[in-house]
């Protein structure tokens, strides 16, 4: 089994601290939970979805694995 699949690299880089609860309960299912804390997920349109959605407390690096 090959093992071609992309990923991000989604690393915590500003307090969700002031911002709406669905955004910081995005941030949870993401598994990010302290600053600076970083998570790799597969690329897919529902985790880049979530990206999209937080994307001014992330930031997001695309990684082959």
């Amino acid at each position: 089994m090959t093992s071609n699949k992309r990923q991000l690299k989604i690393t915590l880089t500003r307090s969700p601290i002031g911002y709406r609860r669905d955004q910081r309960h995005t941030l949870r299912c993401l598994g990010l939970r302290k600053l600076r804390q970083t998570v790799v997920r597969d690329d897919e349109p529902a985790i880049r979805g979530m990206v999209n959605k937080v994307s001014h407390l992330v930031d997001v690096e695309e990684c082959q694995s």
